[in-house]
């Protein structure tokens, strides 16, 4: 299949106020590390970030700095300074690239926005619903910066969120109170707590809403648009200005779908993309699939920072459901069920695994799950080995010779 179709790049409006939106959060966050005016505490990213914004605290989150380095392609020149201080090739690469680049005094936001250097944290506070691996990330900085390190230890391989699992994670949340108080030197405030609740509901709410207008036909946006477009659902969840920005983008995107407006023209073949991004591909692997008249439209790591279970009535229990109903942290079964929902959802015709070499616990192609899907559910899957941030993992020619493959095989189905 010829993949010389010239492809049009159909731009979300958006996304401008996106770019100010994250260079505004960014160089308060440098401000502060230089000045000290306020306070700086590092969070995973889908750690409990609403407690730090409702002590006042600005909230960096180093996942997001390491996709940067991914998406500039600059993060496989940095991995091995992170393997000479003994951080294995095999594990997260968002770990390596980051220790990396600072060992070397290297970061992308100082050609995005004229920063010099990541922010110094004042307090780092982890969740391991992710993987271990943010724990030791953190505990290398801690190390580095001589800044408290606090966290929450989850549940993994979760069938059914019980009784059995929110105590013991709200009980986490709340023991992170007084080490926080101590760094801000201030009370926690119930009330702000509760405030920035509300406000990152409200976010996951219309981020939710956002992905959904994929399921119409053709979909206004691909997962491409999505893994860019989901910076404040991430950085900024318990703000007014996450808000603000996905009713602005849920607007332009509904007038998108009454408008019968594609985000690929000629959209045939409906695709869910299950596992992580692979940063320092999204363009090409966006083109590619376009010139197929194939549309990548959802995803289950875009859907990773919809919170429905928040509640600013319960905020400590709510927190620890939603935080616990994670994808990444349910059982092969609870997983299954998800993404055959998706696929009937957003009317898939095929569905393509990406099993990262270095994120385990975000590549669900390895213990037989495409098969058992395709049985099911009579969806073709295709699996690609690659990477999230180390493209020496990648090969683009066999990638995307089995891409064009794939689309072929749905062609070949009347998809």
């Amino acid at each position: 299949m010829s993949t010389e179709k010239k492809v049009t790049r159909k731009k979300i409006a958006a996304a401008r106020d996106m770019g100010k939106f994250m260079a505004d959060y960014y160089l308060e966050l440098d401000r502060a590390s230089r000045t000290g005016e306020k306070k700086v505490a590092w969070c995973t990213s889908v750690g409990p970030a609403e407690i730090l914004r409702g002590m006042g605290y600005l909230v960096y989150f180093p996942e997001t700095h390491a996709a940067m380095l991914g998406a500039t392609r600059t993060a496989t020149d940095y991995i091995p300074y992170a393997n000479a201080l003994g951080y294995s090739p095999e594990i997260c690469s968002y770990l390596t690239a980051d220790v990396g680049a600072y060992t070397q005094g290297f970061t992308p936001l100082t050609r995005a926005y004229g920063i010099e250097s990541i922010p110094k944290p004042d307090v780092l506070v982890f969740n391991t619903n992710q993987c271990r691996d943010v724990q030791d990330w953190f505990a290398w900085y801690a190390r580095r910066f001589d800044a408290p390190l606090i966290g929450v230890h989850t549940h993994r391989g979760v069938q059914e969120v019980t009784g059995d699992h929110v105590p013991s994670i709200s009980r986490q949340m709340e023991a992170l109170i007084e080490p926080l108080e101590e760094v801000m030197g201030e009370r926690f405030d119930l009330d702000r707590f509760r405030e920035a609740v509300a406000l990152s509901r409200e976010c996951s709410e219309l981020w939710k809403k956002v992905l959904d207008t994929a399921a119409a036909v053709p979909s206004p946006l691909t997962f491409f648009d999505g893994t860019t477009l989901m910076g404040p659902a991430v950085v900024g969840r318990g703000t007014q200005e996450a808000v603000d920005f996905y009713r602005l983008l849920l607007a332009e995107l509904e007038a998108r779908v009454l408008s019968g407006v594609g985000a690929v023209d000629g959209e045939r073949f409906r695709i869910y993309w299950e596992g992580m991004p692979i940063w320092g591909r999204l363009r090409a692997h966006s083109e590619l699939f376009a010139s197929l008249n194939a549309c990548v439209l959802a995803s289950t790591y875009c859907n990773s920072w919809i919170f429905s279970a928040l509640d600013p009535e319960d905020p400590f229990a709510s927190m620890a459901r939603a935080y616990t109903e994670l994808f990444i942290v349910r059982s092969d079964d609870v997983k299954e069920d998800y993404i055959q929902r998706m696929v009937e959802f957003f009317n898939v015709d095929g569905i393509v695994f990406h099993n990262a070499r270095t994120c385990p616990n975000n590549s669900n192609g390895n213990y037989g799950m495409p098969q058992r899907l395709r049985e099911e559910t009579g969806i073709p899957c295709l699996t690609i080995d690659g990477d999230l941030n180390d493209l020496r993992c990648l090969s683009d020619e066999q990638t995307n010779t089995n891409i064009e493959a794939f689309v072929e095989q749905l062609e070949e189905r009347g998809g």
